[in-house]
């Protein structure tokens, strides 16, 4: 019996001993990777994940440091400055924070494209992300590479502190949030709106005292920042978009490691990528559960209802194409991706449901 325990928790410690303790090389290069979040976010989840892959899978060829929160930069423009000069290895920005400098990353922005989880994560791995990657070396001067897309949380839906939204005629007149980027002004202008601005540090308070009165956001951002506290009571699952978190590193350093440990680090963002895929879809059962319990409304439109709010969007397009550098080439790009993809799941539906 005693032989049998010992057994048990020698196997026990294996599982949970992470991968990178067994890696017994010599560390060759170090990856400074940074999240300007905290470790309840699914980007914490992500590097985690890379972390423990990379440096196992290298053998401790790669060491990988993380720096959560703003210890080496603040903003997206300060963290892509760093990329680019080789300061910072990898950063993860939403398409907001680094509209700036590659703006044509709104598409992923662009309401109603994209319908679920199935159609965004295969668009998102597929040729469509080399593409942008393509595009941003090139406006980087070959200095800032995108190496996957994941996701921070979830699908963005409207959210408010005055009534219950089914249709965009219920936006009219609400003052609501945007991040500081043009897109999602235009969108909320589209819906009868008024668009506001306002840093994500400053948005509990800002909904607090009634500078805004809603905004555009995943389930485990409005409880993992207490928002009902502040007043936000009436969620609509509208899903106009994936929130969508591009992942970037300093292409000179990577182009600096052999091809091997190149490999090792093209996988570990794999790796990353999924569990992002996966690390939102747990914590927002027990994200939607708090927010019901507090007395939260939750609306799911219908498919009726889901096209009015596609049909009020549709403006957005046109500003898109007519207004941001290589937004016409990018939009194409992703419908005839998103139309590939739900080609082929319509063919896999056809042989699973039958």
């Amino acid at each position: 019996m005693l032989k049998h325990l010992t057994k048990v928790a020698v196997t026990a410690a294996l599982l949970a001993t992470p991968l990178a303790a067994w890696a017994g090389g010599h560390t060759e290069f170090t990856i400074r990777a940074t999240a300007n979040s905290n470790e309840n976010d699914e980007d914490y989840d992500g590097l985690v994940v890379f972390k423990n892959y990379v440096e196992a899978a290298s053998n401790g060829r790669i060491a990988v440091e993380l720096f959560i929160g703003t210890q080496l930069c603040a903003t997206g423009a300060e963290c892509l400055e760093g990329v680019s000069e080789g300061s910072i290895d990898v950063y993860i920005s939403t398409s907001g924070g680094a509209a700036g400098i590659f703006p044509y990353v709104q598409v992923l922005d662009l309401p109603y494209l994209m319908s679920d989880d199935r159609v965004a994560e295969a668009v998102l791995s597929g040729d469509f992300v080399r593409q942008m990657r393509d595009r941003a070396l090139a406006d980087s001067d070959n200095t800032i590479r995108l190496m996957t897309v994941g996701n921070t949380g979830g699908w963005r839906n409207f959210a408010n502190t005055e009534r219950r939204v089914q249709g965009p005629d219920d936006l009219a007149g609400l003052k609501l949030r945007t991040v500081v980027a043009d897109l999602p002004v235009q969108l909320v202008e589209a819906m009868g709106a008024s668009a506001t601005p306002i840093p994500w540090p400053e948005l509990f308070t800002s909904l607090q005292t009634g500078v805004v009165e809603g905004t555009a956001n995943g389930i485990t951002d409005i409880m993992g920042m207490k928002f009902p506290d502040a007043g936000l009571q009436y969620l609509t699952l509208d899903g106009h978009s994936y929130m969508g978190a591009l992942w970037w590193m300093s292409n000179e350093n990577f182009m600096a490691m052999p091809e091997d440990l190149r490999r090792v680090v093209v996988d570990g963002f794999y790796q990353l990528q999924q569990a992002t895929f996966a690390s939102p879809k747990r914590k927002s059962i027990e994200a939607y559960e708090a927010f019901v319990e507090g007395g939260g409304d939750i609306y799911v439109p219908t498919p009726e209802e889901k096209a009015a709010f596609a049909e009020a969007a549709a403006p957005v397009y046109d500003w898109f194409r007519e207004n941001v550098d290589g937004g016409s080439e990018m939009l194409e790009a992703l419908q005839a991706a998103v139309a590939e993809v739900e080609g082929e799941l319509a063919e896999a539906y056809g042989s699973d449901l039958n």
